[in-house]
């Protein structure tokens, strides 16, 4: 995401060569320029100001940037500067710009969006900085995919972000982790973000993530009631319907696969993938558990574990049945000293830490986001990740996750 900043206007050979000779005429006329562009308009039309905003703007091209920086500060206070001076100014090096970046309130969007696409790294960190950074100039600073820029952004409480900046910033977080914490604490953040975001997470961060967005649905399934035996009545013509209350119900398995499985019940399914967890097995489990094949393969593929914990837990299998799909994909339950392993505990333990229905609620959301959700960009840094380790994967797995590619990638 990152670009190269354009040259502003003081990147020049001749910025390099030795200083002008101060003269303090120079000095004065400078002051009294800006002073007549701060004069308010009970002294000066809006000719004037523009006329002397000119003159003042052809001086301090040629100026040291000792004398651009003093002229910044006398005007950083203005409600209201002419666009041209404002321009140039934004456009300096940074410790000009600094004082109208810090200690200006009064530039508009269209200034920070210039300043922000014909500078540098550190002209965007101190916009980031700023109170009240609106969701376009946010976006605009998220493009650049600047690590210290987007840290500043975040921590920034007043800055503002919107729905595709978040998406971007979650997709950037796939290459580089450092902003992953902060971002969790962004009240823009939502749980289809989140659940994205949890696939390339590290544990701890997983565990934030279950904690916080693992909500229940009992709100839904009370406003729902009434709609199943309408939708039951109707043979469940509507798929929109269908797919939604889906989501909501309290349900996980899947009775109408189950009536076309070779496997008498979802037990029975884990138990034959024990000893080892084939392509056609995994699907047989996704179908049973209400998953497409698709999220089956991404959470069966999870170098983690814990969404096969969440799976489990979802769908009301024992705790037995985290350790045999374990054992089917083919990890090791002991580390090289004889000791359990840490993975497996790991995931037991998220087995052991969430409640039925909020697992139902993370294992649907990845189901419908998986399939339905999400915006190119999120789905870009899932299939990238898919791709770069397909190699771990056995040959069923690479399988499953190339479809999943193919049907997203484009």
């Amino acid at each position: 995401m990152s670009q190269p900043a354009p040259h502003t206007e003081f990147d020049t050979p001749e910025a390099d060569e030795a200083p002008a000779p101060q003269f303090r005429s120079r000095g004065a006329l400078l002051r009294r320029l800006a002073d007549v562009v701060c004069l308010p308009s009970s002294r000066v039309n809006a000719f004037e100001r523009a006329m002397t905003a000119d003159l003042l703007v052809d001086m301090l091209r040629e100026a040291s940037p000792a004398e651009r920086k003093k002229v910044a500060h006398r005007l950083a206070g203005l409600t209201e500067i002419p666009a041209s001076l404002v321009r140039l100014l934004l456009r300096d090096e940074v410790d000009v710009a600094e004082e109208l970046l810090v200690h200006c309130a009064s530039l508009s969007d269209a200034d920070l969006l210039d300043c922000a696409r014909m500078t540098h790294l550190e002209h965007r960190r101190l916009i980031a900085l700023r109170r009240g950074v609106s969701e376009v100039v946010s976006d605009t600073l998220i493009e650049f995919g600047e690590i210290v820029v987007l840290e500043c952004l975040l921590r920034n409480e007043t800055a503002r972000l919107s729905n595709a900046g978040v998406e971007a910033i979650v997709a950037s977080t796939r290459g580089d982790s450092r902003i992953t914490a902060t971002l969790l604490r962004r009240p823009e953040l939502r749980p289809a973000h989140a659940y994205v975001l949890f696939w390339w997470a590290d544990t701890d961060t997983r565990k934030a993530i279950l904690q916080r967005f693992a909500v229940s649905r009992e709100v839904l399934q009370e406003a729902a009631s009434d709609i199943f035996p309408l939708a039951a009545a109707e043979d469940w013509q509507d798929p929109l319907t269908r797919k939604a209350l889906q989501f909501i119900e309290r349900r996980q398995r899947n009775r109408a696969a189950l009536a076309r499985s070779p496997f008498a019940s979802l037990e029975e399914a884990v138990a034959a993938g024990q000893s080892e967890l084939t392509r056609e097995i995994a699907e047989e489990i996704s179908y049973l558990s209400g998953l497409k094949p698709m999220t089956g393969a991404k959470i069966f593929t999870d170098p983690g574990g814990e969404p096969i914990a969440i799976l489990c837990k979802a769908t009301g299998l024992p705790r037995q049945a985290v350790r045999a799909l374990w054992r089917g994909l083919k990890r090791s339950e002991t580390e090289r000293s004889g000791e359990p392993s840490e993975a497996l505990q790991r995931v037991l333990e998220t087995y052991d830490s969430i409640a039925v229905d909020r697992a139902q609620t993370v294992l649907r959301y990845w189901n419908w986001a998986l399939t339905s959700a999400l915006t190119p960009a999120l789905l870009r840094a899932i299939r990238d990740g898919d791709e770069d380790s397909l190699d771990e994967y056995s040959a069923p797995q690479r399988a499953a996750m190339l479809a999943f590619s193919k049907e997203f990638g484009r």
